[in-house]
């Protein structure tokens, strides 16, 4: 099991040349994680190593511009380096409540069609992560109509007891979202690896007795 992770983008509102706005890259087995998608990702991700086609999974921490204004275009960018497959698998994309309502306008306004599926999972927040003033329901928005190729994503709850929100559970990891405070809701996520059984070169161990 090999785990990279690229730093695509460590500014914050104002971007510069040198220096994009917020991204980062974890490379697992030929799929591709992005957390977090500021403006300029995309060229970012040109710069790397990177395949952005193998993007497999999105995670917005929140809906300020800088950490998610990038997205639209890279889905735009990544339709046009598709060709259309029905039994390609979904991009799964997680974030904030709202963000699937974003998505479903910037997509609907620009007149722009994916040619590959994806499914939007959004956190609904506690009105303690951020000033009570700055708390907005967002629940309304999800009445929308689905965009073309958009799957049923999921409406995700903060669960009580593990004070947190399970995002991902497969054979390899789990990930898990956790309430952070800011001026508007923000969530940070945490990947962890699963226990794996060790592996015994048996003829070794007989050469040695």
């Amino acid at each position: 099991m090999s785990l990279e992770v690229t730093f695509l983008g460590t500014g914050s509102a104002y971007p510069s040349p040198s220096r994009a706005a917020s991204a980062l890259a974890l490379r697992r087995e030929g799929q591709c994680w992005l957390f977090d998608c500021g403006e300029g990702t995309q060229t970012q991700l040109m710069r790397s190593h990177l395949k952005a086609g193998r993007i497999t999974k999105i995670f917005i921490t929140h809906l300020h511009g800088d950490h998610f204004f990038g997205l639209p275009g890279l889905l735009c960018t990544l339709s046009l380096q598709s060709s259309p497959d029905s039994n390609k698998p979904p991009v799964d994309i997680y974030g904030p409540l709202g963000l699937r309502s974003f998505i479903r306008r910037t997509l609907e306004l620009s007149h722009s069609q994916l040619l590959f599926p994806y499914v939007v999972h959004e956190l609904v927040p506690t009105r303690d992560q951020c000033p009570a003033q700055e708390f907005k329901d967002f629940s309304s928005l999800d009445k929308d109509e689905a965009s073309s190729g958009e799957a049923q994503g999921r409406i995700l709850h903060l669960d009580p007891v593990e004070n947190s929100y399970l995002l991902v559970d497969d054979e390899e990891f789990v990930v898990k979202a956790f309430r952070l405070f800011h001026r508007i809701p923000s969530f940070g996520f945490a990947v962890e690896e699963k226990p794996r059984a060790g592996k015994l070169n048996v003829q070794k161990l007989k050469e040695i007795g």
